[in-house]
């Protein structure tokens, strides 16, 4: 059983580990006091986590982009049988396993990007992938790998969001020659960054609404919910023709095929 630690213990280890984007309160000790969304990322749990079921007892959890664990704490507070936290950035998941220690949640982490979810070798009752999409690459493909490697029932997605909120009627198809609905604010519309945003090179694509919901739709994700502004509850279904279906286990490293 792990010793106790102290609050000065806990701050001194927690200060070690360098900045915090999560700000998790670990005894009294918060990770991220300072943060400039504030409570961040309790601020925005506490609108959607009536979502989520309170008993998670006998259920999986996969944490895509864990951070530093403040979800996947969260999840196994509500009694999920497992909890896999992935990120591929060591220095999240050295403090996310920290904070799972202080806080005494068994949780596994594992050093592994969203393009190598195939890699893990088994499905989930509950994905979360909560501020990923907008720092990959190729995020659709990374909505299909999903779909087709690790997600079997629930699915907690949010982005950030940019642009117009309208939301353009979906229709089945588009003549050649009709070129007005790529000007209309409800298009859906993925804005790509060249260069920085928020002073984050790795901020490569915005959203706007109707974007983030035909990518859903069309990886094979039912929205069933948006119970606060950037966050969709969503159920895995069958993927349209061609979505992902090829997609190896294994081989995207990096969001190159190996």
């Amino acid at each position: 059983m792990m010793q106790a630690m102290d609050a000065e213990e806990v701050r001194r280890r927690a200060a070690s580990l360098g900045e915090w984007f999560h700000n998790i309160d670990l005894g009294g000790v918060r990770t991220a006091p300072n943060h400039f969304l504030g409570d961040y990322p309790a601020v925005k749990w506490r609108e959607f986590a009536h979502t989520i079921p309170q008993d998670l007892s006998g259920l999986s959890v996969l944490d895509i982009g864990c951070n530093g664990g403040f979800y996947a704490i969260e999840m196994k507070r509500r009694g999920a049988a497992r909890v896999l936290g992935i990120d591929a950035n060591e220095h999240y998941l050295a403090q996310a396993r920290f904070a799972a220690e202080v806080t005494g949640q068994e949780i596994e982490f594992r050093a592994l990007s969203v393009y190598d979810v195939g890699a893990i070798g088994e499905r989930f009752d509950l994905v979360l992938f909560m501020g990923v999409l907008y720092h990959l690459r190729h995020p659709l493909l990374a909505l299909d790998l999903i779909h087709e490697h690790v997600a079997s029932d629930m699915l907690v997605f949010q982005s950030m969001l940019r642009g117009a909120p309208e939301v353009l009627p979906q229709r089945e198809d588009f003549d050649f020659w009709d070129m007005a609905p790529f000007d209309d604010p409800g298009w859906p519309k993925l804005h790509f960054v060249e260069h920085r945003y928020a002073n984050d090179a790795t901020n490569w694509w915005v959203p706007n609404r109707a974007c983030v919901e035909a990518m859903l739709r069309s990886a094979g994700f039912l929205i069933e919910a948006n119970p606060e502004e950037e966050v969709y509850l969503c159920r895995r279904v069958e993927a349209p023709y061609g979505a992902g279906a090829a997609y190896p286990a294994q081989g995207f490293k990096g969001g190159r095929v190996a």
